[in-house]
């Protein structure tokens, strides 16, 4: 017999993680998502060197290119879930369940959004200026600063509403992936849960947030001709909205609510056979 995780057990488990995390103290709450800002940003940078510097596939295969982006890139979110860091975006989600079971108040949700962003922020432009410029991975010289330049370039560029959906989108399978890798019980189930949700709107081109707090800034780095306001308000704004309503509107809210008549109570995982 083995054990699963239940999607009710999993829904406890969640509000119990966010009920925690909503009584940090704020250093603690910020060292913690600094460094899920700076994983975020390293599994960016892995991304960009393998799939920009591919530029035959780029050139030949564009599809596969993207498809290569995305698989490079959960390194990042697998690490801020595997060693308990911390990120704004799955935290919308997260603190929807015990908000709703009315364990929290709305203002300590937000408390945990704002010092998780701050964060966030912090971290990932530590590492796109220590990690990415300051070691020269981002050189003319080097294959895949033109493919940096061009995609900051076009999540500069887009239409609010656009970007706004794309954040959507990003966030409902980013939360996934935090809910899939809880549900999973050795660590190469949780990997996987959080790989294909996360590897998926990478590659389909969705807008998260935090990311972009890297992919941007680095660009800027390396050269693009953007204006901190221009980067605030054609795109980070747009794409934490549509983060916020994608992870506590159609993920957070709704699983809170299906799996309410626990109370909170948390069950056992069930017991079945597996093959």
């Amino acid at each position: 017999m083995a054990q699963i995780l239940t999607p009710s057990y999993l829904v406890n488990y969640i509000n119990d993680a966010a009920r925690h995390k909503a009584e940090l103290r704020p250093p603690r709450l910020l060292v913690m998502s600094g460094l899920g800002g700076i994983y975020i940003a390293l599994g960016g940078l892995l991304a960009l060197v393998v799939a920009g510097g591919a530029t035959g596939l780029l050139a030949n295969n564009p599809g596969l290119d993207k498809l290569l982006f995305g698989a490079a890139f959960p390194v990042g979110f697998i690490a801020v879930v595997l060693t308990g860091a911390d990120l704004f975006t799955s935290n919308c989600a997260m603190q929807m369940v015990p908000w709703f079971r009315r364990q929290i108040r709305l203002g300590e949700v937000v408390r945990v959004w704002c010092l998780s962003y701050l964060g966030n922020l912090i971290g990932a432009l530590i590492a796109a200026w220590a990690f990415a410029y300051l070691t020269g991975m981002l050189d003319p010289g080097q294959p895949w600063t033109p493919y940096l330049l061009n995609l900051a370039e076009h999540k500069v560029h887009q239409p609010f509403m656009v970007v706004f959906l794309k954040g959507i989108l990003a966030n409902m399978l980013v939360c996934l992936a935090a809910w899939q890798g809880y549900s999973a019980k050795d660590t190469l189930g949780r990997m996987v849960g959080i790989w294909v949700p996360v590897m998926t709107f990478v590659a389909l081109g969705m807008e998260h947030s935090i990311a972009n707090l890297f992919f941007v800034p680095a660009a800027m780095l390396a050269g693009l001709d953007v204006s901190v306001s221009e980067f605030v308000f054609q795109n980070l704004i747009p794409a934490t909205l549509g983060n916020v309503v994608g992870g506590a509107l159609l993920v957070g809210l709704p699983y809170a609510w299906l799996y309410s008549e626990t109370d909170g109570k948390v069950e056992n995982p069930t017991e079945i056979d597996l093959p």
